[in-house]
């Protein structure tokens, strides 16, 4: 299937993307493309223009700046799995990475896209939430911050207006230990269930830690009972064991023809538990 017509313009810069938006209410932004392209030709959406930002100089970049790091919006998966700043400052993103797609994907596919599209059964979601992650969005008004708790709204939506745009990920550039564990979709890639965790221990105790979720419920989230059972909690078997039943309690599942609403909480169970193990070593 053939897209809808649509009308195409390349921004040059921010403020130039920002007028597009904001003088044509039916207009997307158009990076990578491997989501948006794929809908488009399917007609589940049918913009009347696509606002292209792939050339905006500087939006693709990754450094390390006062004890942060920085990631452009327009960042490829690819830059982003292999970075060396980013497997030093931020291990969990690096250890993410390899698992987004396939590498034809990670080569065109922008780290900002993924997050603005909100799939939950997205990999980079549960990788911001378990490293904090800050988000800069620009708009008419100026630039703002949201945290990655308060990004992602539901299914597919963001905390972005239609006359927004995503430029920035920060994130705390501390080096904290981090994993990611996923049960894929066989076919697509996708997460079944995937879990992003990261934790510190010292002298037989668990300083902090967190976990993201993706693929579970229609948005990605932070296992905040669970982070809070491992709080100065020893590093012992049966404190990783609750902590994973706390992950997994409560949750209002998806249910698909990928896997019932009981097999994905029962994997939240096992993959929490299996990333703590991982970290922590029990």
């Amino acid at each position: 299937m053939h897209p809808a017509p649509f009308a195409y313009r390349v921004a040059h810069t921010v403020e130039e993307a920002l007028e597009l938006l904001r003088t044509h209410e039916d207009a997307k932004i158009l990076s990578g493309g491997q989501s948006l392209v794929p809908a488009l030709k399917l007609r589940l959406t049918s913009p009347a223009m696509l606002v292209d930002i792939s050339r905006i100089p500087g939006l693709g970049t990754i450094s390390r700046e006062n004890g942060s790091l920085h990631i452009g919006a327009t960042a490829t998966h690819r830059q982003v799995e292999k970075s060396a700043v980013v497997k030093e400052a931020v291990p969990v993103l690096a250890a993410i990475g390899h698992h987004v797609a396939d590498v034809q994907v990670r080569h065109r596919g922008t780290f900002g896209g993924s997050l603005v599209h909100a799939d939950p059964a997205a990999d980079w979601p549960a990788g911001a939430l378990a490293a904090d992650a800050t988000l800069v969005i620009a708009g008419s008004h100026g630039r703002r911050e949201v945290h990655a708790t308060e990004f992602f709204t539901g299914m597919l939506t963001t905390a972005i207006g239609h006359d927004e745009l995503l430029v920035e990920i920060r994130l705390p550039a501390n080096g904290t230990p981090g994993v990611y564990r996923k049960h894929a979709n066989a076919a697509s890639g996708f997460a079944v269930v995937g879990v992003a965790a990261t934790a510190t221990h010292h002298d037989g105790h668990i300083g902090h830690a967190t976990i993201g979720v993706t693929g579970a419920t229609g948005t990605a989230f932070r296992a905040t009972a669970a982070e809070k059972a491992l709080e100065r909690a020893a590093v012992e078997a049966g404190v990783l064991d609750h902590a994973a039943a706390l992950a997994a309690e409560g949750l209002d599942c998806l249910s698909d023809i990928h896997a019932p609403a009981a097999y994905r909480q029962n994997l939240v169970k096992v993959l929490v538990r299996r990333a703590l193990g991982d970290l922590l070593h029990v």
